[in-house]
């Protein structure tokens, strides 16, 4: 199986980091040329453009690949999206000059848009009846107002803040994006995918979440049950050869063990032992 990854830019450190926490450790891949093995002999890596990869997955140069939901958008290719990966979110949005004071869609009607997304720009206008003028750009996308070549463009923003440097307003938002792992519809239930799926997944379900481990007085458990959130509630063992105490272990989000600690510490818990969890498969 062939998995495309981007080849550079923002999105390949985190693709790869995460394709390492799942147990895909990628081997001679630092010459990033095109191909590189991983530790699963069935699995290939293949490194393409991020723009390139949902074309690349469409005619079956590879068989799954990771890349943001606006290039498979503007790729206007049939996918079937497996997963969200939880990074390279982003926002595709339409922004005018802040002066011109535009406060809606319609009011671009007849005007000049530029952007690099020009078949997520045309379907948008379309599905609201405007007629534009669209100008397909390479980059610098929010400097064709300034210069003449636009009326407003419809570009990629995190934070807003290239927007707001250059004097843009937002006017409406055209698509909410992340990375996704995607397939071909044919081979959605393929068992190689979705052994890639479930790796994923178990690595984004372990993310910000803790394994706590305690021992507790047998008469404090129910109180420390109650002071302690879990998935699905704590494990309760016995502790071997003290009949008087038992051992509990949980998975709480991270933003909850600070307050745990403290509570279940009350009811009489000790020996409190907090662990990073790498992977987790439901």
């Amino acid at each position: 199986m062939r998995v495309a990854v981007p080849n550079k830019g923002r999105l390949h450190d985190p693709t790869v980091e995460l394709l390492e926490k799942a147990g895909l450790e990628i081997q001679n891949g630092a010459d990033r040329k095109l191909y590189a093995k991983t530790v699963d002999p069935d699995i290939d890596v293949l490194y393409a453009r991020a723009a390139d990869i949902p074309e690349y997955v469409a005619e079956g140069a590879a068989d799954v690949g990771i890349t943001g939901l606006d290039q498979a958008r503007e790729g206007e290719v049939d996918l079937v999206d497996h997963l969200d990966l939880g990074f390279g979110e982003c926002r595709l949005v339409l922004a005018t000059p802040e002066e011109d004071e535009v406060s809606s869609v319609e009011e671009i009607e007849g005007k000049r848009v530029a952007t690099e997304f020009p078949n997520i720009a045309r379907r948008f206008f379309e599905d609201r009846g405007v007629d534009v003028e669209l100008i397909h750009v390479t980059g610098a996308t929010e400097l064709t107002p300034h210069a003449g070549m636009a009326d407003a463009i419809i570009d990629i923003t995190s934070t807003g803040t290239t927007l707001e440097v250059n004097n843009l307003e937002i006017v409406a938002e055209v698509l909410e994006s992340s990375v996704r792992l995607f397939s071909r519809p044919e081979d959605e239930d393929h068992d190689k995918i979705q052994e890639l799926v479930t790796a994923l997944e178990s690595v984004l379900q372990a993310e910000d979440r803790r394994y706590l481990m305690m021992n507790v007085p047998e008469e404090s458990l129910e109180q420390v049950k109650d002071a302690m959130p879990g998935l699905g509630g704590p494990t309760v063992m016995q502790v071997e050869g003290d009949d008087s105490m038992v051992a509990v272990h949980a998975v709480v989000e991270e933003g909850d063990v600070y307050e745990t600690i403290n509570a279940v510490r009350e009811e009489g818990a000790r020996d409190i032992l907090v662990t990073p969890i790498e992977r987790m498969v439901r």
